[in-house]
């Protein structure tokens, strides 16, 4: 058995990360209406402590609360008052325990943040999201000074987490959230100095990640997640994301995490999209069969030498140690095995050949159902209802320290939806006394 996964990884600023699992991004909905980091949020991340990964990526926690990527995110859009550093400083110490670092996901929504809680939410262009169902407002086209604004306060929040304790930070620029809304020309219609050419649409992203730098210093991580595509025709392709990674290398990046798709196009959970997928000009592997994005990754270290991080589909460790070996990645990424197996790093550590899988038990139209996938409505509402079981399995973690991993879908669902419009109505509530 080969040890590559337990061998350490040291990035360009000089930190180590102790090995090469990652716990990857995923959204958990524990923050309290104030967006403050709750004891929920502290026990769900001891756990992933102690089970094994080098280092933990943090949902995402949103510099801006009129821009939330779901209800119940941490909200970090402002210096920090003494209640909110006390509760940031609990969760990094309890998610460090274990000598493992623990990273903060900061974002910013855009067109992606629900009308629940923004009926008109910013982004580079009014260009509403093209979902049936009608979860998603009217986009409004940011101005200048927003788009300023926007970027200023992702320094204030990285610093606030440095200052917290955290050990890293990882600028959230894929799955269509607001820097990706930039960088794609289907979302990024605008002629001025941060529209047209893929110079200007990427000038959010990388003044954002120099007032990050500066907010940090040299010899703390950041990190940038970015798709490797869109997989959308007239989308963010391969060869921008190519040209974009090159400009991160240059701007001083020590991890890029490379991934893919949107709300339109789900391409990281292995779900179908609203549209006809657009392919990409890359050379297929036979680890593409289980890792979604390892062809992209190893072409992508034909032209950057930047350590690459890839989420999506590991499940074997053979693929795993074969994607590092093959130099496709420096850090393998999970996610949803470890919403029911929190210790799964240890195990693939100790041996394990491969992670159980939930998803072939999770579809709402099964067997002789299954084609009413056909229909955008209903596949729309398959893919979130897969995605809200997880949600719920972080919940029932954060709450009682065990998965429920023989929940059905529909329980799942009604948990989320339930809990969703209780914590918005919490939030209004707190608004008006504020």
């Amino acid at each position: 058995m080969s040890d590559i996964l337990a061998q350490s990884l040291t990035l360009p600023c000089g930190v180590t990360l102790p090995n090469r699992i990652a716990k990857a991004a995923m959204t958990e909905g524990l923050a309290d209406p104030a967006g403050v980091p709750t004891e929920e949020l502290e026990r769900l991340y001891g756990l992933w402590s102690d089970g094994g990964a080098g280092l933990l990526l943090s949902g995402n926690i949103l510099i801006d609360a009129d821009h939330l990527e779901r209800p119940g995110n941490v909200i970090v859009d402002r210096e920090p008052d003494e209640a909110m550093r006390a509760a940031l400083a609990h969760w990094a110490t309890v998610a460090t325990r274990n000598d493992n670092h623990f990273w903060a996901q900061i974002s910013h929504a855009g067109r992606q943040t629900q009308k629940n809680v923004n009926p008109h939410p910013k982004a580079p262009s009014p260009v509403k999201l093209g979902l049936p169902g009608g979860q998603f407002g009217e986009p409004v086209a940011l101005t200048v000074p927003e788009i300023e604004d926007i970027v200023r306060r992702f320094g204030v929040c990285a610093a606030a987490v440095k200052a917290a304790g955290f050990t890293g930070v990882q600028v959230h620029a894929a799955h269509g959230y607001l820097l990706s809304q930039f960088l794609s020309p289907r979302s990024n219609l605008r002629s001025d100095q941060y529209g047209g050419d893929l110079a200007n649409r990427a000038r959010a992203l990388l003044d954002t990640v120099r007032t990050v730098r500066e907010a940090v210093g040299p010899d703390f991580p950041v990190a940038v997640k970015l798709n490797s595509a869109d997989f959308q025709k007239g989308g963010f392709a391969f060869a921008d994301s190519l040209q974009v990674a090159q400009w991160l290398e240059a701007a001083g990046v020590d991890l890029l995490e490379i991934s893919g798709g949107t709300y339109e196009q789900p391409k990281l959970m292995g779900i179908e999209g609203i549209e006809e997928e657009e392919p990409q000009h890359v050379a297929h592997s036979t680890l593409m069969r289980e890792a979604y994005f390892v062809d992209f990754a190893l072409a992508m270290q034909e032209k950057v030498s930047i350590p690459l991080m890839v989420t999506g589909g590991f499940r074997c460790r053979d693929a795993m140690e074969q994607a590092i070996n093959a130099g496709g990645a420096d850090l393998i990424g999970l996610g949803r095995p470890l919403c029911v197996l929190t210790d799964a790093p240890a195990r693939l550590l100790a041996g394990l050949d491969e992670l159980p899988r939930y998803e072939s038990n999770l579809s709402l139209f099964p067997g002789s159902l299954s084609f009413l996938t056909r229909i955008k409505t209903l596949r729309t509402l398959a893919s979130f209802a897969v995605q809200y079981w997880y949600y719920a399995q972080l919940d029932t973690l954060g709450h009682t320290g065990k998965a429920e991993p023989d929940m059905s879908v529909f329980r799942g669902t009604r948990k989320v939806v339930a809990q969703q419009k209780q914590w918005l109505a919490a939030r209004r509530r707190l608004q008006k006394v504020g």
